[in-house]
């Protein structure tokens, strides 16, 4: 029999795994982003405009990343995939 309880420590632990992985990627990819274009900016500066715009379209899809994360987190906490297949397993085994 599956037990509830490990099925929440297990989800709640993974969750948090899942933010502290899933937000280190973005973070230095976004840090990284935004270096290159003030050194860009720095050389060429009558190119700020394109280099800028440029940047904050690379930084919304560098922080999708961390959001599909959260958003795995949220599903893991909140709306538990396993926890119906935990109850049919507990309801059919304790007959």
């Amino acid at each position: 029999m599956i037990d509830a309880t490990l099925i929440g420590v297990i989800s709640i632990v993974t969750a948090g795994f899942t933010i502290a992985v899933g937000s280190i990627g973005p973070a230095i990819g976004e840090a990284r982003a935004a270096a290159q274009a003030v050194a860009s900016i720095a050389q060429q500066p009558d190119e700020a405009n394109v280099i800028t715009r440029t940047l904050f379209v690379s930084l919304a899809m560098i922080e999708s990343t961390a959001i599909y994360c959260f958003v795995v987190a949220m599903i893991l906490i909140f709306a538990n995939p396993f926890w119906q297949a935990a109850l049919e397993a507990g309801a059919a085994g304790g007959g």
